[in-house]
């Protein structure tokens, strides 16, 4: 199953207008507390929909003036200098170095007689590519990031794999960002090809024919005078021949027009079936042809439905994933010769009490993933829908669910916990077997800590569930320093997965919590509608419920809470620091979008109008504005202690967000330090490199040791 996360995060307001952003229009800078770096506010106020709209910090916009770089550097080099100064920094680089620099391999993928796989040794910043023959031939390195370039700003992307192995297509990018080139290498001889390199390969996602002679993919055009918020309207499917210029690669469908949507190409393993795919956070179109047929014509698999579909063509059967009709998911079967909704056959029903994740074929078989209360399941059925058996996890936590070939009974799984690390185990389709096949040795002891599931009601009575995770001999008190994070969005889980990162905060003696909100898919669409649109503020709700659970249960209390999000989850962050600043004592908000009026006119913002809304539409704007983080900020409040990580190279939620709410909170706060930090050479996820998170997370955890008075 495909699905493309674009971001890998209410009310109708009317009546008179908030007041300016950061106080009075043009009054002062934010230099006039805190000894920040000068910043100017200019009276810059717009009507929109009737409604005065002040921005103030709109030329912050603008990365490429000399003055904004200026400010960005006086900006970072205040946040560092505050950030150095703080105790326990050394105690706590060293053990994130111990925790983070660990081997680690990823679960293996077969094509002919290879396999492909990452691993990256505990003395290397980034994973190499190796291949070997069968499961457990010799190793032998393919792509090794690391010597990519000197400073380690070229990063290693997709690849896929030829179904025969002998042929790999992969992209690479600069400072990890979205944007990428696509190459070709021969996996035998290492041999990259001079003339199969493709620019514009941002959302490539290249689909091989059965020969591995060529590959269908989503081509963006690279013309500087096309707005980059505007480019996935003219993304364009193209086949590519190997050893042809691609300036020359055929279109086989034509530009959409539309930049809210995203297009791509998937070809079935036998290459009989061709499928193009439109979709945006909402809804799915699908379109096939059958190959086998000279100049077939195009045909509508499914359109003009408000639901998501996946397909996976197997013996000229398609397999369709959805929500429409089932909320919480369900498979369907389709013969392409009567394709007609009418004719779908159902092969596996919706399940009342979990969500379907994923179904995909393996070794002859569906190969299930559920969804209970937030933690996953393994089920296998035949292609009829049968139930052949559950296959059994470790224990409550997360897995990526079974992958391998649809005619190969050889398949891999994997499974994490908050206390356990990643392990990856073999499994035989037919006969049920498992085995270990890798476990990740991190220097950790989890014994002293427990793992919580715990239920709350959020402000309309929702129930929601959070997992906390604290020392078994947790004083119920109040006293114990607690980290909240959430996302809320874009139908992404939150699920209970190991990150060597939390082990330095809780041995610090902190306790972590992660909050289930609506927006995400745990309980179905139904659950991911209600945090979308319109109902965004029943993220922000179930977030603040949350954290009043902790204080009213005695795990925490206001001074002694700090809150983490980034992306959608920075929005989350900017929304309840502005709307609940008496709640939080400190504020990690990394690679935020929080100009909710201006968001979809930079990076992939149109691509995000199906989950947010547009301020170019009236009713869109009357809840955006609503809660828009930055146009919340007021004067002479006290706000929390927010510390921004923002990437320089963010080339999907641009950095004007954070240096926008920044500059608003740094002039207004009457409460904490307001710091920018910026990463140089990162893009969305941040540097790709270990040394670089290890360096990031010294600061958070430096920060939040700081403003909740821990080790004092």
């Amino acid at each position: 199953m495909q699905r493309f996360v674009g971001l890998l995060i209410v009310l109708v307001v009317s009546g008179p207008a908030l007041l300016p952003v950061g106080g009075q229009p043009g009054a002062g800078g934010s230099g006039r507390q805190g000894g920040y770096p000068p910043t100017r506010a200019e009276d810059l106020v717009e009507d929109i929909h009737g409604v005065k709209v002040a921005d103030p910090y709109r030329w912050l916009e603008d990365a490429g003036s000399a003055e904004v770089q200026t400010w960005m550097r006086d900006q970072d080099s205040f946040a560092r200098h505050h950030l150095g100064q703080l105790g326990g920094r050394d105690r706590l680089a060293e053990r994130l170095r111990q925790v983070l620099y660990v081997d680690s391999v990823s679960i293996p993928s077969r094509a002919g007689d290879r396999s492909f796989f990452t691993r990256r040794r505990a003395d290397q910043e980034k994973g190499v590519l190796y291949w070997r023959e069968g499961s457990d031939g010799p190793e032998h390195v393919l792509i090794d990031p690391n010597t990519l370039s000197a400073d380690g700003t070229t990063s290693l992307g997709q690849w896929v794999a030829s179904y025969d192995g002998r042929t790999l297509a992969y992209t690479l990018s600069e400072n990890n960002a979205d944007e990428a080139t696509l190459h070709v290498i021969e996996v035998g001889t290492g041999r990259v090809s001079d003339v199969d390199r493709i620019e514009g390969a941002k959302y490539a996602s290249p689909s091989w024919t059965p020969a591995g002679d060529g590959f269908y993919y989503t081509w963006l055009p690279t013309d500087p005078s096309i707005p980059v918020a505007e480019r996935p309207g003219h993304a364009e499917i193209r086949f590519h021949a190997l050893g042809t210029d691609p300036a020359g690669d055929p279109v086989v469908r034509e530009r959409t027009g539309d930049p809210e949507q995203f297009v791509w190409p998937r070809l079935s393993r036998d290459g009989h079936w061709l499928f193009y795919q439109v979709s945006t956070f909402s809804r799915d179109e699908i379109h096939f042809r059958d190959l086998r047929q000279p100049d077939s014509p195009w045909q509508t698999l499914v359109a003009g439905v408000e639901a998501k579909f996946w397909v996976e063509a197997w013996e000229d059967r398609f397999y369709v994933t959805t929500d429409d009709g089932a909320a919480r998911l369900h498979v369907l079967r389709v013969d392409p010769a009567t394709s007609g909704r009418r004719h779908w056959t159902k092969v596996v029903p919706e399940t009342p009490d979990a969500v379907l994740m994923d179904a995909s074929v393996v070794g002859g078989h569906l190969a299930l993933t559920y969804l209970r209360d937030a933690a996953n399941e393994l089920e296998i059925r035949t292609l009829d829908g049968d139930k052949v058996r559950a296959v059994p996890l470790p224990g409550i936590g997360s897995s990526g669910g079974i992958q391998g070939n649809p005619d190969e009974d050889e398949a891999y799984f994997d499974f994490n916990s908050f206390t356990t690390p990643p392990e990856i185990y073999r499994i035989s389709i037919e006969q049920g077997t498992t085995e270990p096949w890798s476990k990740v040795a991190v220097p950790v002891d989890p014994s002293p800590y427990t793992v919580e599931q715990v239920f709350y009601s959020s402000k309309d009575g929702t129930r929601v569930p959070m997992f906390v995770v604290h020392r078994k001999d947790l004083p119920r008190d109040g006293s114990t320093p607690f980290l909240l994070y959430g996302y809320g969005g874009f139908a992404v889980n939150m699920q209970p997965t190991f990150k060597a990162t939390l082990y330095p905060w809780l041995e610090a003696g902190g306790g972590f919590a992660l909050a289930n909100l609506r927006g995400g898919l745990e309980y179905g669409e139904g659950w991911h509608r209600a945090g979308m649109r319109g109902n965004k503020q029943n993220v922000f709700d179930d977030f603040i419920a949350g954290a009043e659970h902790l204080v009213a249960e005695g795990y925490t209390r206001p001074e002694r809470l700090a809150i983490q999000g980034g992306s959608n989850g920075g929005l989350l962050m900017g929304a309840v620091l502005t709307q609940r600043p008496d709640l939080f004592r400190a504020v990690i908000c990394q690679v935020p979008l929080l100009d909710m009026v201006r968001y979809h006119l930079f990076g992939s913002g149109r691509t995000w109008v199906s989950e947010y809304g547009s301020a170019e539409r009236e009713d869109d704007f009357g809840w955006l504005y609503a809660y828009s983080p930055y146009h919340h900020v007021k004067a002479d409040t006290a706000y929390p202690a927010v510390l921004f990580g923002s990437s320089d190279s963010d080339d999907r939620v641009d950095p004007l967000h954070a240096r926008k709410m920044a500059a608003a909170l740094q002039a207004a706060t009457t409460g904490g330090p307001v710091l920018l930090r910026i990463e140089a050479n990162a893009g969305h996820g941040g540097a790709d490199l270990v040394r670089s998170t290890v360096e990031e997370y010294t600061d958070f955890y430096a920060f939040l040791l700081d403003q909740l008075d821990m080790g004092r």
